[in-house]
């Protein structure tokens, strides 16, 4: 089986805009080169949010390098880009965005969760392009709950978000070979997994409690992140288990970030900057109201 080479959480929140609530569980500066091609973790929540007439939210922002990934378990988001991209997600949708060359967006409550308020939880991934892709033109993907595909398992489920499981292939169109798999798992069942050599491979636990590999007890809002030897791992489930399974071919690229871009050298990141300023990365022209 694999090895547990680390477990991570934060437990420091903070906010992004006055819409997420979110603790960044991994960031480019620690764990990225283990986690390749993820780049960063943020985990929205669960928290309640009253009923306003504001959208609440983050307003316009850039980015370049990357795709940002947001996988809704509770509440609305609404999104909308300078590459024109844009759409509502609901509780089970993704919403797959590729900066790629740059753009800006704009992210809010959507206008019934912000009506009604209720329960909020979210996870954000960056996910890093290879070097030969970070100048791409942007991507749009909004992944709805029925797109995904559902592998039923004995004592839980798992769906397929991006990449493969069994005989279901995610509808994520990604630029590197990567599974996500947003999982549901029983208390007392058991389950071994398999995944490629030389993927990395982690797991985090939104709800609930897991002992990973017959070694560490996993539980909410943590990280477990393994070596990219082996090919299988063991999850004993302790209580009804809400987790992502998170992997990939590593591109072992260098990684240069600066706050909303991630490139990789210190003159592409200069060049973001100035091409944001001089607005080559464009403005939204019909922001969220």
């Amino acid at each position: 089986m694999k090895k547990i080479l680390h477990v991570q959480r934060s437990d420091t929140p903070h906010w992004v805009g006055d819409g997420f609530p979110v603790r960044t569980i991994f960031h480019y500066q620690d764990l990225a080169k283990y986690m390749s091609p993820f780049l960063l973790m943020d985990y929205a929540g669960p928290a309640e949010f009253k009923p306003t007439e504001e959208r609440r939210g983050v307003g316009e922002h850039p980015h370049r390098g990357f795709e940002t990934v947001t996988v809704v378990y509770s509440g609305e988001v609404e999104h909308r880009d300078s590459a024109g991209g844009g759409g509502v997600i609901k509780p089970g949708d993704v919403q797959w965005m590729t900066a790629a060359s740059g753009l800006v967006h704009e992210e809010r409550h959507g206008a019934d969760f912000a009506k009604n308020g209720g329960l909020f939880e979210m996870v954000q991934l960056w996910v890093n392009l290879p070097a030969k892709d970070k100048m791409n033109k942007p991507r749009y993907q909004g992944i709805r709950d029925a797109q995904i595909p559902v592998v039923e398992l004995q004592g839980g489920k798992i769906r397929v978000i991006a990449g493969d499981y069994s005989n279901a292939h995610g509808p994520a169109l990604t630029h590197s070979p990567i599974n996500m798999w947003d999982m549901r798992l029983q208390k007392g069942s058991t389950h071994t997994f398999t995944v490629s050599e030389g993927h990395t491979a982690s797991v985090f636990v939104l709800s609930g409690s897991i002992k990973l590999n017959d070694d560490k007890v996993i539980g909410s809002a943590e990280l477990a992140l393994m070596d990219t030897t082996d090919t299988t791992f063991k999850i004993e489930v302790l209580e009804d288990t809400k987790m992502l399974f998170l992997g990939g071919a590593p591109l072992n690229e260098p990684i240069v970030g600066y706050g909303p871009f991630v490139m990789n050298t210190q003159q592409e990141i200069r060049q973001a900057f100035d091409d944001f300023n001089s607005g080559k990365m464009g403005h939204l022209t019909n922001p969220i109201a």
